[in-house]
């Protein structure tokens, strides 16, 4: 048996494409620690430069067959694991992207989400409050602010003076006021949004 330590590694990658697991066990000895390193530089990773080194062979391994070097075999392995790991980059900035956009969308949409449950739940208050209103005062109100009618119309329909129509208004006002107090900061968060 020939002794493969003193071999050329081209003459070694000459006995790789021959399927001889020896030539090929022999440039992983030569190679492997200063692939390592080599990864290391740039990753500082101990299992992820283990793991770009290894698919550097085992990609040698499955192309030794019709693997063509034009250059130093070293210079090739270096190549290949620089390769790896500007993929390594590549692929870490898509996902560090897509990260970035999947929390921002899922906070938008909790917020979505969450300004949608407040406004119904103050919605449903503000209902329950105009429904405790005395009745004329209630139905200003709401030919006020639901059916956004004038005051003079509200007037000729419910055959009531305009100051008295204004009068309700400021009364139904002043009493959502009191009773939602507690709902104005809400109320004004939920409008600056």
């Amino acid at each position: 048996m020939q002794e493969l330590s003193i071999l050329s590694d081209h003459e070694l990658i000459t006995l790789l494409k021959q399927d001889r697991r020896s030539a090929f066990q022999e440039l992983y000895n030569r190679y492997w620690r200063t692939l390592y390193n080599d990864a290391y530089k740039r990753l500082k990773d101990k299992q992820l430069c283990e793991e770009v080194v290894q698919e550097v062979f085992i990609n040698l391994w499955q192309k030794r067959e019709g693997i063509q070097i034009n250059s130093t075999v070293g210079g090739y392995l270096h190549t290949a694991v620089s390769n790896l790991v500007i993929d390594f980059f590549r692929k870490d900035s898509v996902r560090a992207r897509y990260r970035e956009h999947y929390k921002l969308f899922n906070s938008e949409v909790d917020d979505t989400t969450q300004t949608e449950i407040d406004l119904r739940e103050l919605s449903q208050t503000i209902a329950a409050e105009v429904s405790r209103l005395p009745d004329k005062c209630r139905s200003v109100y709401e030919l006020s602010r639901k059916e956004h009618k004038s005051n003079k119309e509200i007037a000729r329909e419910l055959s009531i003076s305009e100051k008295t129509v204004e009068n309700h208004i400021t009364n139904a006002l002043r009493k959502l006021r009191l009773s939602l107090g507690h709902y104005l900061l809400l109320i004004l968060l939920l409008v600056v949004q």
